[in-house]
């Protein structure tokens, strides 16, 4: 991964940033996709559904495939399976998840309590790993803010970069993100950042760069129903025709009924309900796919949709 100028990286979310949607990101803008965090344990004992969720699309080079862990041996062995995988440019360690499932178990935000065990994940992954680069994504801390700090273990530690969510865990997704402290802990280490937190446009992804003075900008929530924010970005434009949207949007459809076959459309409906928010009729449309399995009926209905869409 180079940071030669502004880099733009779909984050990681549960249940959204599959392959179907990574490929149309990618395709339309994204410098880097990083995959559904996959847990340390589940690939150190290869399991089917972990294994298959570390596929990616060709058009994903470079890709990060991010892991969560807390046992120094367990996620030895997770980085050795990863290492018999082709295609995988850099490892990237979770520790900003505030999901109580993933704290309870000591791994994600809870490591933000424990910076000598994170600082000993981070090694192990370095000196274990086959691949480029190590990256690590964290929170500002965990009832309290301690980001120098905590930014300074990662470096120290060996990784390549971080990228930064401005929150603390006690702050979980609600209270305002801090683009200061991100600021802050640019200006206090030499390996690249990346800002992560409430970016949801093209106007507020630039105003946090120039801000926070952090080398890209890491889009998670911010990019359901707007995976075109790339395409933005990439062309300099805050300009976006309704052809364009209509065309990744039945791309992304076609991309998720290629991965998942049948039970893609199924997949679908809960982004069709955020593609189609603010437009006119969404409602209705909401009401009508989420009644339809067919996959060429629900094609039709959402080509009709976005085109009629396109011409008012």
């Amino acid at each position: 991964m180079r940071f030669d100028k502004p880099v733009y990286i779909l984050a990681p979310l549960a249940g959204f940033t599959d392959l179907p949607f990574r490929s149309i990101v990618k395709k339309f803008g994204a410098d880097l996709t990083v995959s559904e965090m996959l847990s340390s344990n589940a690939l150190a004992n290869n399991s089917k559904k972990t294994l298959h969720m570390l596929e990616k699309s060709p058009l994903e080079d470079p890709y990060s495939v991010q892991i969560s862990g807390s046992n120094v041996d367990v996620v030895r062995d997770a980085v050795e399976i990863l290492n018999t995988h082709d295609g995988i440019d850099i490892i990237d360690l979770n520790c900003g998840c505030p999901v109580p499932k993933v704290v309870g178990h000591g791994s994600g935000s809870s490591l933000l309590l424990n910076l000598r065990l994170m600082g000993s994940l981070i090694k192990t992954i370095k000196e274990t790993s086959n691949k480029k680069q190590t990256s690590v994504k964290i929170r500002l801390g965990f009832q309290k803010k301690n980001h120098i700090d905590i930014a300074k273990m990662v470096e120290d530690s060996g990784a390549d970069f971080l990228a930064v969510h401005g929150r603390t865990r006690a702050g979980k997704f609600k209270e305002a993100v801090d683009y200061d402290a991100i600021a802050e802990i640019k200006k206090a280490v030499s390996i690249p950042v990346i800002a992560n937190g409430d970016i949801d446009s093209y106007e507020k992804a630039k105003w946090v760069l120039e801000h926070t003075g952090t080398n890209g900008v890491m889009i998670g929530r911010g990019a359901v129903g707007a995976p075109w924010v790339f395409h933005q970005l990439k062309t300099g434009s805050p300009d976006i025709s309704s052809s364009l949207k209509h065309k990744i949007i039945l791309e992304h459809f076609d991309k998720m009924v290629d991965f998942y076959g049948s039970h893609g459309v199924v997949m679908f409906r809960k982004h069709t309900h955020t593609y189609s928010k603010g437009y006119c009729g969404a409602s209705a449309l909401r009401d009508l796919v989420n009644h339809v399995s067919d996959i060429k009926e629900y094609r039709d209905i959402i080509d009709d949709f976005f085109k009629k869409s396109e011409m008012a």
